[in-house]
């Protein structure tokens, strides 16, 4: 029984992307919680190496699994893996992700660029000699980053539908992805319209992006100029998770920015620990019953979209 009085049920996660940083993080607090973990990573040797080091450090309830998010039948055998293991899922944290550009990292750090001028954008044109977008780049982003994500809840949504206390889906987002953040008024209204938001759409959305992409009119066509893959990606999963949300009312269904987080995702020049990084996404995986639901949290604060 837990203090409530109500028997405490067994919860069972997937985190993907987990083998380090804030993925890393999120699966050892929520292990902390009780919770057991599956932790996934498209490398076997590193996945395993990451449960390892939990198990060593007193958390046994982790158990790992390969996961590519880009490959349907790597998501079947996970699906598989969890149907015949736990018979259900409870939460779901979506961390995979990629930032859709080749960057000259030496480069980047001899900018020295202050945190302040990445946060506010201002770093645009600092930083386009040390980072190259490339279309090949920007569409494995949105497969990885959006596509990704709606390979694996789809798959995984039947068993999150079998959870007694209705399931947490977290999808980990961006600063990158706030709307205000993108020039052209009508991708923003778009985006913003909760009511008339479909798949379909974002589909579309997805596909006008990649075709100013490679006419190389980003600029003219309204789409961000800091990050452009990687910043739609995180937009349109942001409007993915209403939409989840809207159809699974009896989940709990969030996306999270964790802040700005020292990680290899910015290349090392965020300013907070991963401690503090996988505090949102591990308040949205256990939000109480009642709470938030097609949110966008700043950290572990419901902020706007």
């Amino acid at each position: 029984m837990d203090s409530s009085g109500k028997q405490s049920v067994e919860k069972y996660a997937v985190v993907t992307g987990s083998n380090k940083g804030i993925g890393l993080e999120t699966v050892r607090q929520l292990a902390c919680q009780g919770v057991t973990v599956v932790l996934t990573a498209r490398d076997e040797k590193r996945g395993k190496d990451a449960t390892a080091e939990l198990h060593s450090a007193g958390l046994p309830n982790v158990i790992f699994h390969q996961l590519d998010v880009l490959d349907p039948v790597s998501i079947q055998s996970l699906v598989s893996f969890i149907k015949d293991k736990f018979g259900r899922l409870d939460i779901l944290v979506n961390n995979a992700g990629m930032g859709g550009v080749v960057v000259d990292e030496e480069h980047l750090r001899a900018l020295n660029i202050d945190p302040e001028s990445w946060l506010s954008g201002k770093a645009t044109n600092i930083v386009q000699g040390a980072i190259k977008q490339t279309y090949e780049k920007a569409e494995e982003c949105l497969n990885s980053n959006y596509y990704g994500v709606q390979r694996v809840a789809e798959a995984l949504l039947p068993l999150l539908e079998l959870s007694p206390l209705g399931a947490r889906v977290v999808n980990v987002s961006s600063l990158r992805s706030e709307l205000w953040r993108i020039p052209g008024e009508d991708i923003r209204k778009e985006l913003a319209d909760v009511d008339t938001l479909t798949e379909e759409k974002i589909d579309a959305i997805l596909k006008r992006f990649l075709h100013a992409m490679k006419e190389n009119k980003l600029e003219e066509d309204g789409w961000s100029l800091m990050l452009p893959a990687y910043s739609i990606s995180k937009a349109t999963l942001n409007a993915y998770t209403r939409i989840l949300a809207k159809k699974h009312p009896n989940m709990l269904i969030n996306c999270v920015h964790p802040g700005y987080v020292n990680t290899d995702m910015n290349w090392h020049t965020g300013t907070l620990t991963v401690e503090e990084g996988a505090k949102g996404p591990v308040k949205c995986a256990l939000l109480p019953d009642g709470g938030p639901s097609g949110c966008y949290f700043d950290q572990t604060e419901v902020a706007s979209f």
